[in-house]
């Protein structure tokens, strides 16, 4: 199933508010990452619909990166680069690990939109609320525990001084 069609934030409303582009570019290095780790999922997976659903996430974390590039260009600020590798969380040796790191790079998304909504107004936080929305109904479809509210932490298992979103990190 493809994901709906996401309306492309305009970058009129974005402006040059400092946290909202740092957000932006968190978030585009966000949809990096899991561009790269999608390759190694889809390496990974059998060719049947998990595959299948893998290539679908792929075009859909792609379409996401190329509207957060437009955005940030559009708002003047110079869109980060994707790193040449980015180090995985755990080894991925079998279609089990890909489905974990799937669902993996899929929560991990959903605590970068939570920053992005928050830092947001207008198109680009009705688009960021958009992302949160699909990475966490993904995460859940590749096995993720459910989440009261996906990409916050949960306040019964996380210190207070423990917020804000993992990023991933480049390698190389």
């Amino acid at each position: 199933m493809a994901p709906p069609a996401s309306p492309a934030p305009s970058a009129s409303t974005a402006g040059p508010d400092p946290e909202a582009l740092t957000a932006l570019q968190g978030a585009l290095s966000a949809e990096h990452a899991a561009i790269y780790g999608y390759g190694v999922v889809g390496a990974r997976l059998p060719e049947d619909q998990q595959r299948a659903d893998a290539r679908t996430a792929l075009a859909a974390h792609q379409a996401r990166r190329d509207s957060w590039q437009r955005l940030l260009g559009g708002a003047g600020a110079t869109p980060s680069a994707a790193a040449a590798g980015y180090q995985l969380p755990f080894a991925v040796g079998d279609a089990a690990a890909a489905t974990r790191l799937a669902a993996h790079l899929e929560s991990r998304l959903t605590a970068v939109y939570a920053d992005l909504v928050a830092a947001t107004a207008g198109p680009p936080r009705a688009t960021a609320a958009d992302a949160l929305r699909e990475c966490a109904l993904r995460a859940r479809r590749w096995g993720a525990p459910p989440t009261a509210f996906p990409g916050l932490p949960d306040p019964a298992t996380t210190p207070p001084a423990a917020t804000g979103a993992a990023t991933a990190t480049p390698t190389g």
